[in-house]
């Protein structure tokens, strides 16, 4: 009689982690996972004792401390009696501006001058390309201080457009003022302040946002609130369509929503025009903008608008002939054949690479150092860390900052691929 048992379980032996391909990957791991937090650990721990033996201490109680040194573009208010931490803010927000000034002017240009390389206009092709190679070999720092010096030496001054007979005139319906200390635009100001007083004149380099910062946060949240509205409409004007075959006409809604709440706000915080004038020696009222702000804006918007412009060319060319063709036999212009079935395909290819762009344009706004823009770099990573000697906890603030509005930026654009992938059934 045979009886039949159950084949012996190997049992686990330790040389399985190492040769045995179940447990291998899971070793691997574990190692580099402990290596690492070794080598942190004693990274941190030397540090601690580096800051003990020259006797300081790991602290941001600095960021409290009286800054004592002037910012000359300002976004919010700010003295030099104010803190270091203050100042940091005022740097935030002025290489935010930079960056999101750029990441559009940047967008703009590369869009245009991806689509005009791929011209038949001989002519047209030869110069976008001359453009593009030209400021793509250059290096950034060399663009901004070039457009700075000739923003600073090759406009006219302030005393030129004095006189009967001035040297030179502001410009758009005399309400701009270009000179070589910088540029005076129109201001906005609110004589019903939400913020609690009259709107008054700036200090010079401070926009309006420095007298009515409620004001504008309150527009601002009108106008995303009114775009909402917009493609709600849009989107329900498409159900329709895509249940009867007849679209509702939604041009002049749209500008209801969007305008019609605007000009209300507009009309009861008393919004008013403030435009520049000559008085002295120098401008007055408006809102000066610095070369160095403007040198550091087109200069990168310029450089990074030659890499979007290949970054666009290359998705067009991505997309099929057979698109376009296709298009023209319904008999769309080229123009609208661009606008309706090209690029929207093209966006799939272009967006991965230009979020990169986006990435690249914000940390070269770091370079605003270079012609005195005081952005973060100059603010937290600058003045204040000489000032406190605290390099460690200022570098640690300014690098988290760079991380954290690359990662918004990365997830905001991944975001908007996801919606425009191609959707697979």
């Amino acid at each position: 009689m045979t009886t039949l048992t159950d084949p012996p379980k190997d049992r686990f032996r330790f040389s399985q982690l190492i040769y045995d391909t179940r447990y291998r990957s899971i070793t691997i791991q574990v190692v580099a996972l402990v290596l690492i937090v070794a080598a942190l650990t004693w990274l941190v721990n030397n540090t601690v004792e580096n800051l003990e033996e020259s006797g300081k201490t790991f602290s941001f109680a600095f960021l409290g401390q009286p800054a004592g040194y002037d910012i000359n573009q300002m976004l919010i208010e700010y003295d030099n009696q104010m803190s270091h931490g203050r100042a940091a803010l005022v740097g935030i927000l002025n290489t935010l501006l930079v960056a999101f000034l750029g990441c559009v002017a940047a967008t703009i240009i590369g869009v245009f001058v991806g689509v005009l390389r791929l011209s038949k206009n001989w002519v047209i092709s030869r110069l976008m390309a001359v453009y593009v190679e030209g400021f793509r070999n250059i290096p950034l720092l060399l663009w901004i201080v070039l457009i700075f010096a000739f923003l600073s030496e090759g406009l006219p001054q302030p005393r030129d457009f004095r006189g009967e007979d001035p040297a030179a005139s502001m410009s758009v319906f005399d309400s701009v003022a270009i000179t070589g200390r910088g540029t005076y635009i129109p201001r906005v100001g609110f004589t019903n302040s939400l913020s609690g007083n009259e709107a008054v004149a700036p200090q010079e380099g401070m926009p309006p946002l420095a007298s009515g910062l409620v004001d504008w946060l309150v527009i601002i949240g009108v106008v995303i609130a009114s775009i909402i509205a917009m493609r709600y409409v849009s989107a329900r004007a498409n159900r329709i369509q895509q249940a009867t075959g007849e679209r509702p006409n939604t041009l002049w809604p749209n500008v209801a929503i969007f305008f019609v709440p605007l000009g209300i706000v507009l009309l009861l915080l008393g919004a008013t025009i403030s435009q520049p004038y000559l008085r002295g020696f120098n401008f007055t009222e408006g809102i000066f903008l610095r070369n160095s702000l403007i040198a550091l804006w087109l200069a990168l918007s310029l450089y990074t608008g030659a890499f979007i412009a290949e970054i666009v060319r290359a998705g067009i060319l991505a997309v099929s002939k057979g698109q376009s063709e296709a298009a023209f036999a319904l008999g769309l212009r080229p123009n609208r054949t661009m606008n309706l079935v090209i690029l929207p395909q093209a966006m799939r290819v272009i967006v991965p690479p230009l979020i990169s762009q986006y990435l690249n344009l914000t940390k070269n706004s770091s370079l605003a150092i270079a012609v005195g823009y005081m952005d973060v770099r100059a603010t937290l990573g600058g003045i204040t860390i000489n000032q406190t000697g605290r390099e460690l906890e200022g570098m640690l603030l300014l690098g988290g900052f760079y991380l954290s509005l690359s990662l918004i930026i990365s997830a905001v654009m991944n975001y908007y691929n996801n919606r425009t992938k191609l959707m697979e059934r």
